[in-house]
């Protein structure tokens, strides 16, 4: 079995950490709605990202951005459903980790959002004439740690 670790050092009394683990979410995706949920405060990055769950919110892709449609207002977006439930549990997760330890959950910020790329899943559909097309699907790991702040 693999050891996990978190790639930030957090001060235990202040912090709560979660992560999820080999979520089967893209990982572009990923990296923009997390960038734009980071140093914002608890209530704010769930509201942002329940509005993109009901495709009220757009996110903004600022690296990832060939072949993105624009949105109004905000440039090349998209409206990443399946990968904002996912954060959106890890960020429950956190919360509720900070809950356990004893941390004002009206007072956590997020200081910590990332995204790493974890192992592919090779997979190939049989074509025509004794042909494959591979079938490949990237996991991720999700890291978000929040931070009581006055």
């Amino acid at each position: 079995m693999p050891r996990w670790r978190y790639s930030v050092a957090l001060d235990p009394v202040r912090t709560a950490i979660a992560s999820g683990r080999d979520l089967r979410i893209s990982y572009k995706a990923t990296v923009e709605v997390l960038k734009e949920i980071r140093g914002k405060k608890i209530d704010e990055a769930k509201q942002i990202l329940e509005d993109i769950i009901e495709m009220r919110r757009a996110v903004p892709f600022r690296r990832y951005y060939g072949k993105v449609g624009h949105r109004r207002g905000i440039g090349p977006g998209r409206y990443p459903v399946k990968v904002a439930k996912a954060v959106l549990s890890v960020l429950e997760n956190a919360e509720a980790n900070a809950e356990f330890k004893g941390l004002d959950t009206t007072r956590l910020w997020v200081v910590h959002a990332a995204a790493f790329q974890g192992m592919k899943l090779k997979k190939y559909i049989p074509r025509a004439f004794g042909r494959a097309t591979p079938y490949f699907q990237q996991l991720v790991h999700v890291e978000i740690g929040l931070e009581e702040r006055l």
